[in-house]
C-alpha cells in the first residue's frame, strides 16, 4: 500500500472520530449505570453477536479468503459516526444511540484486534500471510479513535457552543469524506476490484439485513420500548466502515480486505433510509 494512502487516511479518520467527539459527554458514558439493559443488549449485539453472524455468513457461503476477512473486519468495528444521525432522523432514542457509539468505540479498540487476529488465522490461506501485531493494532486504534475522540469531548467541555454548531457540519462532512475514500480505495485496486464484487455484495447485504433486524428483534425481545428498537437496530447494522477500511490498508496492509467495508458502507445507507421512511410514513413522532 502507498504510505501517502495510509497517512491520508489515518488523517480523515481522525476528523471523523474527533467530530464524533464534538456530540459526546462523559455523561454519555455513565448512562451505562443508569440505564444498563438497553446498553447490555446494544453491546451484546455490536461487540459478539454481530461477529459471529459475520463468521457465519463468511463459513457458510464458502467466501474467498480475502472477501471473509473483509466480512468479519467490518463485523468486528463498532457503529459508524453517522448512526447518530440516522437515529436522529428514524425518530429512535438518541441519547442511546449515542451512549452506544460512545462505549462501543472505546471497548472494539481491545475486541477488533483479537476478532481480526481469529479471523486472519481461520481464513488466510498459505498464499496469502497477513501477519497481526494485536498490540501494535490497540496501538493504532488509540491514535486514531480514542485520542481524537477524548480531544473533541475536551473541545465541547471548554467550548460548548463551538461544538454545538460544528457538529452538525462535521457530520456532513464524515458522510463525504466516507464517499471519497471508498472512491480512492475502488480507484487504488481497481484491477481486482470488479472481480471480487460480485462476491462481496451479497455477504454485504445479508450482515447487513440480519444485524439490523436481529438488533431490533432482541430489543423487542427484552422489552425495551420501540425507540430504543429502532436505536439498538441502527446501531448494529450501520457500521464504522472508514474504520474498517482504515484499518485494512495500514494495519494489514492489504487494501482488498475494504472492498467489503466499502460496499457495505454504501449499502448500509439504504437500509437505514427504509427505516427512516417507515417510521415517517407511519406519523411517528419524536
Amino acid at each position: 500500500m502507498d504510505s501517502t494512502t495510509g497517512i491520508i487516511l489515518a488523517i480523515s479518520l481522525i476528523i471523523i472520530m474527533f467530530g464524533m467527539g464534538l456530540s459526546l459527554t462523559l455523561g454519555d458514558f455513565k448512562r451505562v449505570f443508569v440505564f444498563p439493559k438497553a446498553i447490555i443488549i446494544g453491546l451484546c449485539c455490536q461487540i459478539i453477536i454481530l461477529p459471529l453472524i459475520g463468521y457465519t455468513i463468511a463459513t457458510s457461503l464458502q467466501l474467498s479468503p480475502t472477501i471473509a476477512i473483509g466480512v468479519m473486519l467490518l463485523a468486528a468495528c463498532p457503529g459508524g459516526p453517522t448512526s447518530n444521525m440516522l437515529t436522529f432522523l428514524a425518530k429512535g432514542d438518541l441519547a442511546l444511540s449515542v451512549s452506544l457509539t460512545a462505549v462501543a468505540s472505546v471497548l472494539t479498540i481491545f475486541t477488533i484486534p483479537l476478532i481480526v487476529q481469529f479471523a486472519v488465522h481461520e481464513f488466510s490461506n498459505q498464499s496469502q500471510v497477513v501477519n497481526v501485531d494485536a498490540l501494535t493494532m490497540i496501538k493504532q486504534l488509540t491514535i486514531i479513535v480514542l485520542i481524537p475522540v477524548t480531544v473533541g469531548m475536551w473541545v465541547k467541555h471548554k467550548f460548548d457552543k463551538f461544538a454545538s454548531r460544528m457538529e452538525k457540519p462535521v457530520k456532513v462532512a464524515s458522510a463525504i469524506i466516507f464517499i471519497l475514500v471508498v472512491i480512492g480505495i475502488t480507484y487504488s485496486i481497481r484491477a481486482v476490484f470488479m472481480s471480487y464484487l460480485r462476491e462481496a455484495g451479497l455477504p454485504a447485504i445479508i450482515l447487513n439485513i440480519c444485524t439490523m433486524t436481529i438488533g431490533f428483534l432482541l430489543a423487542v425481545l427484552f422489552k425495551l420500548n420501540r425507540k430504543q428498537a429502532i436505536s439498538i437496530s441502527i446501531e448494529t447494522g450501520i457500521q464504522n466502515g472508514t474504520l474498517a477500511i482504515t484499518l485494512a490498508t495500514i494495519a494489514l496492509n492489504n487494501a482488498e480486505f475494504s472492498i467489503v467495508p466499502a460496499v457495505y458502507g454504501l449499502l448500509m445507507y439504504v437500509s437505514a433510509t427504509v427505516i427512516i421512511l417507515t417510521r415517517k410514513s407511519l406519523g411517528v413522532k419524536q
